[in-house]
């Protein structure tokens, strides 16, 4: 191996999760902070979670609402238009 190309091994390198959970592990940083680990994973732990740290699903629901939101002001707004082009008698009927 080459020398002084290596970064510096930690042995003991703390892990720190949000969730408040610690163990030790070797690194070559002298310590870590995690958003989730095996203590909180909801794949370990079998318990029902949204893992959401950056907002996504509060985003995607947004949009999601928007689109319904925007779909049906369409709608009304084609119906409007037809309601207003509608002959009223029979007579505007055969007339066209």
């Amino acid at each position: 191996m080459k020398k002084q190309i290596h970064p510096q091994w930690y042995p003991e390198t703390k892990i720190t999760c949000a969730c408040g959970a610690t163990f030790n592990t070797g690194s070559t940083k002298p310590s870590i902070e995690v958003e989730i680990c095996s203590a909180c994973h909801p794949f370990f732990t079998g318990a029902m979670k949204f893992v959401d740290t950056q907002g996504r699903i509060q985003k995607f629901q947004a949009k999601q609402e928007a689109a319904i939101k925007n779909k049906y002001q369409k709608k009304s707004k084609r119906i409007a238009g037809e309601k207003d082009n509608q002959p009223k008698t029979l007579k505007e009927m055969l007339g066209k």
